[in-house]
């Protein structure tokens, strides 16, 4: 870490305790009858990929990360990296490619920048790993640390087409699927360790959530409190309170 950055870093710690008047301040939304952890509809960015903004927010450069996680957002993290002014990231987002965040979150490590979401914010799926990729982690309070179960059944039109291809070609894609899961599981297993979270985060609740998912399908997220976030060591600064 350079020196400039390790000034930043100790200046987070101390922005932290009163950054509730300093980000967009959102009220805590309604609960989603459907799923009481979680608002119906969650602020996450619509952007297809995710975009890196560098911003001013009262006297501090903060990188704004907004969008979907694609296949070609590494080289776009790595560029806005550059910005030896950035001293933390702000992230919104409903996810994406899983590996590509899990090597996000690695840069992002790499980095020794802090990681952020702000109140009326939401973080779900693979965002997640950017997120844990922070030095410093803080989810204030009304902003969306949101999981889920991983799966890699979410094309049904896929495998529609492969039931009706017949038992050897059902029984090749349930093979596929068996070995990719067990592939991730370990790798989300490793990224965690590395990245000083509980491993305990995927058993006690991640794991738990149904796999069976849609577009439609509300129930199968979870939003963690700020207990949670906490107990599984998700955050390690204190959250800022919405004003």
């Amino acid at each position: 870490m350079s020196a400039s950055r390790r000034r930043r870093f100790a200046g987070f710690l101390a922005f932290a305790a009163m950054a509730g008047a300093q980000a967009a301040v959102a009220q805590q939304a309604q609960m989603d009858p459907d799923n009481p952890t979680c608002p119906p509809s969650p602020n996450w960015s619509s952007n297809r990929e995710m975009r890196f903004t560098p911003q001013t927010v009262n006297g501090r450069r903060v990188l704004l990360a907004e969008g979907q996680i694609d296949s070609g957002l590494i080289p776009r993290l790595q560029a806005a990296l550059q910005d030896e002014t950035i001293e933390e990231i702000w992230l919104r987002s409903s996810g994406g490619d899983a590996r590509v965040g899990n090597d996000a979150g690695r840069i992002i490590r790499a980095s020794a920048l802090p990681t952020r979401i702000p109140a009326g914010w939401a973080c779900f799926s693979a965002c997640n790993s950017l997120f844990m990729g922070g030095v410093a982690r803080l989810v204030d309070t009304g902003g969306l640390f949101i999981v889920h179960m991983f799966t890699f059944t979410s094309d049904r039109q896929a495998i529609r087409q492969q039931v009706a291809r017949g038992e050897q070609n059902t029984i090749g894609l349930i093979g596929d699927i068996e070995q990719q899961s067990a592939l991730l599981a370990s790798e989300d297993n490793a990224f965690l360790i590395r990245m000083g979270i509980s491993r305990n985060l995927l058993t006690d609740i991640m794991y738990r959530q149904s796999a069976v998912q849609d577009a439609q399908n509300r129930s199968t997220r979870r939003c963690l409190t700020q207990a949670e976030l906490r107990q599984y060591n998700v955050v390690n600064t204190a959250p800022a309170r919405a004003r």
